[in-house]
């Protein structure tokens, strides 16, 4: 038979990895014969994995200068400011989960934003309860952000080159211009409206007639690269209480805005323990709240623990089914019994418990989908002991890093804040305002989620490392709003259940099941599946694609990088 060079390509490389006793080719003998039609990008010097190309290369060169996973994951982190401002940013907020192989721990930093101290519910809801359009547009949409000082915290606990040289490349692209790929001229076009809401904003995405930018021209960002340069030369302390801090305040209080000095002087990002499970025999290291997304990731695996999914087989009606449905009834407990650990006291260790999963994954009819009328959030306080971008990054040292940050909507609030080239997030509608005003007109108790000042708002952000045999393994993450969960379960799943290579289970189809009865697939999805899942009860509809998982395969001292092609622009790049 005549091969072409792509498919000898791809027969090579499951040749080697199986010859050298991977594991996941050795539970997939067949892909010898039926290779997987995508394949990773391999290295054996580490991998940087991001949404964008040349923030990829960014990381990638640290690594080749001599930094580790997390000198690299903080340059990408501001590189993306520049590339990719509808979702990277210095304005947001996220969450960085590390691997320390000199000590052998995960930690988890903890950056997300909180809510400003004259921040009140009412301002987000009108007099019958419903959520204000301000609470996601305009200046009071923006929580305090916490980019700049989780990236700086960790610098000062694993970073080991210059903090400077970390934040150079960012710089120099801001002041020099990049050159705008098809969909990054694209996202402007669309972007118009939000990124009207303020005069910087429109002054530096638009040219000065107003027309859009075009494919391969040059984008500078002039006050974004004398901000840069700021935090290049003080610190974080440059954006919470330097001459940045000051811009802020000022504009805000121009604006209406709700954001001081004072807020960004008090924020602090945080250290955390991570979210710990277990799924076949691999453990999983997740984020704790204040995002749900951890949470509710291991509460899923826990009740799929008890289907055979292989045996189902993959992308079958079957699979897909109990599937959708582990998800609706972790996504109806998720927001009843989370919030941030500062204001509330939640049941998190119940809900990621194998007893509750036990308990719950018994409302999964295997035939037939539940109607959402019929299900009730859990208890699991009774099993209780005493948007956005993500970028993964590995070393040839065994560190690990995997990154998650926003700006909530595409653009955040659309808000530029005047000379400084920074958009702020629009993560204030990140809060439960609707259901807390329902429970203060009825008496009923708060919901964990609601506003109160200085606190986190929940997050489906979720960084997420799967260990095997007490090592890396694979290093995953996505954007993508409600959709990041179920999209971080799937890419596990399809690796874990499936044995499938890393870039084969990234372009796997997806699916998204809500707390409503619908359940959403992605364009062009199987019509013999969407029928079969029609006749299990599932009422089905598909938009848009879901997520943009960045991804790391580490098996046998090779780096297996696979970008995730759903966003165009990602790009996986061998140090």
């Amino acid at each position: 038979m005549i091969r072409s060079p792509l498919r000898r390509a791809a027969l090579l490389l499951a040749g080697i990895l199986l010859a050298l006793g991977s594991p996941v080719f050795a539970q997939s003998r067949h892909l010898l014969e039926y290779p997987s039609i995508h394949s990773p990008v391999v290295g054996t010097r580490g991998m940087v994995v991001s949404q964008n190309a040349l923030a990829s290369e960014v990381g990638a060169q640290i690594l080749r200068d001599g930094g580790n996973a997390v000198d690299a994951a903080i340059a990408v982190g501001f590189a993306l400011a520049v590339t990719l401002p509808r979702a990277g940013n210095i304005g947001g907020d996220g969450f960085m989960t590390v691997y320390d192989a000199a000590s052998g721990e995960v930690r988890v930093i903890d950056f997300r934003s909180v809510a400003p101290a004259r921040a009140t519910p009412a301002m987000f809801v009108d007099p019958q309860g419903r959520e204000r359009p301000e609470s996601s547009y305009g200046y009071l949409a923006p929580a305090v952000p916490g980019t700049v000082a989780g990236l700086e915290y960790a610098h000062r606990k694993w970073g080991s080159l210059p903090w400077e040289r970390l934040v150079a490349p960012a710089l120099a692209m801001a002041r020099d211009g990049v050159r705008l790929t098809a969909d990054e001229a694209f996202v402007f076009g669309w972007g118009r409206e939000r990124l009207g809401n303020s005069v910087s904003g429109r002054a530096t995405f638009y040219k000065s007639d107003g027309s859009l930018y075009a494919k391969d021209e040059l984008l500078r960002q002039p006050d974004l690269a004398w901000s840069l340069g700021e935090i290049a030369r003080e610190g974080a302390a440059a954006f919470y209480s330097g001459e940045i801090a000051r811009r802020i305040e000022a504009d805000m209080r121009a604006h209406g805005g709700l954001i001081t000095r004072a807020d960004l002087a008090a924020y602090r990002p945080i250290e955390r323990d991570p979210l710990v499970g277990s799924y076949r025999g691999t453990t999983i290291y997740t984020t704790p709240p204040a995002s749900a997304g951890g949470a509710a990731l291991l509460n899923m695996l826990n009740m799929l623990e008890h289907f055979d999914l292989r045996e189902m087989g993959l992308g079958s009606a079957a699979s897909l089914h109990v599937m959708a449905e582990a998800m609706k009834l972790a996504y109806l407990d998720r927001y009843q019994s989370l919030g941030d650990p500062a204001f509330v006291t939640a049941p998190v260790r119940g809900f990621v418990s194998k007893e509750y999963a036990a308990e719950r994954v018994r409302l999964i009819d295997p035939e037939h989908a539940t109607p959402i009328a019929e299900l009730a959030p859990g208890d699991p306080l009774a099993y209780e002991s005493p948007s956005t971008t993500h970028f993964s990054v590995a070393d040839a040292a065994g560190n690990v890093v995997s990154t998650t940050y926003t700006l909530g909507s595409d653009f955040g609030s659309g808000v530029m804040i005047a000379g400084t080239g920074i958009l702020l997030n629009n993560q204030m509608n990140n809060f439960s305002h609707e259901q807390a005003w329902e429970a203060q007109r009825t008496g009923a108790p708060p919901p964990m989620n609601a506003l109160e000042p200085g606190k986190r708002m929940l997050s489906t952000q979720m960084p997420t490392l799967v260990f095997k045999d007490g090592k890396p393994w694979l290093v995953t993450g996505t954007p993508g709003g409600s959709t990041i969960i179920t999209s971080v379960l799937q890419v596990i799943v399809n690796t874990i259940d499936y044995g499938l290579n890393v870039a084969e289970a990234t372009h796997q189809p997806r699916i998204y099941q809500g707390t409503t009865d619908t359940l959403r697939v992605e364009p062009n999805f199987n019509p013999d599946t969407v029928a079969a899942l029609r006749a299990r009860g599932h009422r089905i509809t598909s938009d848009e694609t879901m997520g943009s998982a960045q991804s790391i395969m580490i098996e046998n001292g090779l780096f297996l990088g696979a970008a995730d092609p759903r966003r165009p622009g990602a790009e996986a790049v061998e140090p």
